[in-house]
């Protein structure tokens, strides 16, 4: 059985969100330990992300809104999900995104959903009795639609990608007291484009999380684990001859995230806030604030 907590190493194991910004959105595939699996067996899962990219940054630092033709990108991230352990060792995830955006431009504004790359992947946490560390091999399929409206929507602003993408992710947890209350973890998840369409590479995408969580909280019989991260991200810049601007994308950005995951078996209930402290990208791109993620799963 995995350890019950607010431990955030199912980066590689949550639900993965299938989108394209040009500021990186994978940021999400990290830090949702409501997606830890407890042993064998299957747990559907819900999450929700948000975020609203209305700031423009140039380099480290704000720049006039003036200097780019995006105005605004706000995107609601619903996540339909199936994880399924065989054993203590093996299982498989299914994830099925259906986002909604709105982007305004200079050339004018769209508002639209649909479905998004759909990601399959295989796991293995058997290295370890405790199963404290795990691996995920796994494939993003081209499902979502990168042909919305292409004269106001660029291809990096498309909700799907048109590419075949390779994931790999990694974790590792351990204890930091006798009483095993106090947990640290570190995590990652690699997003590599392999096979394109119509002329758009998006960039490599790397995204890495590491904190701690305190989980000898409760209320009843509901555990309640408080958690506090620093995520690190990084995305290569687009290329091909459909990439809207390959000399504006591509960033690196630290953002310090506080959360939170309810337990009341066998319902888990995670949510937390994410604030960038630092970013740096390439050319003029539209930034958010603070971004939002919210999951919901039940193990049976």
């Amino acid at each position: 059985m995995f350890k019950i907590g607010g431990g955030l190493l199912a980066g590689v194991l949550v639900p993965s969100v299938g989108w394209a910004c040009a500021c990186g959105c994978g940021v999400f595939d990290v830090g949702t330990s409501s997606m830890f699996p407890t042993g064998q067996g299957a747990m559907p899962f819900l999450s929700y992300a948000y975020q609203d990219q209305n700031q423009n940054w140039s380099g480290s630092s704000r720049a006039p809104a003036a200097n780019n033709d995006d105005k605004e990108i706000e995107t609601h991230f619903l996540t339909f999900g199936l994880q399924y352990m065989f054993n203590r060792s093996w299982g498989a995830q299914v994830e099925v995104p259906y986002d909604f955006r709105y982007f305004k431009s200079a050339d004018g504004a769209r508002n639209w959903s649909q479905l998004g790359d759909i990601r399959l992947r295989g796991l293995y946490t058997g290295f370890f009795a405790d199963q404290s560390a795990g691996v995920s091999l796994g494939v993003k399929l081209p499902t979502g639609n990168f042909k919305f409206s292409p004269d106001v929507v660029d291809r990096d602003t498309q909700i799907g990608t048109g590419s075949t993408d390779l994931l790999l992710g990694g974790f590792y947890r351990d204890n930091l007291d006798k009483n095993q209350q106090w947990d640290w973890f570190a995590q990652l998840e690699l997003d590599v484009p392999a096979l394109i369409q119509d002329q758009y590479r998006p960039g490599v995408e790397l995204d890495t999380a590491a904190g701690i969580d305190y989980k000898g909280l409760s209320i009843g019989n509901v555990k309640i684990a408080p958690v506090a991260q620093v995520i690190f991200s990084e995305r290569t810049s687009d290329s091909g001859a459909n990439s809207a601007s390959p000399v504006a994308s591509g960033y690196q950005r630290v953002l310090l995230s506080p959360g939170v995951e309810f337990h009341i078996h066998p319902v888990k209930i995670y949510a937390d806030a994410e604030f960038p402290v630092y970013q740096h990208f390439t050319g003029n791109q539209l930034a958010a604030p603070v971004l939002f993620k919210f999951s919901a799963s039940w193990m049976f």
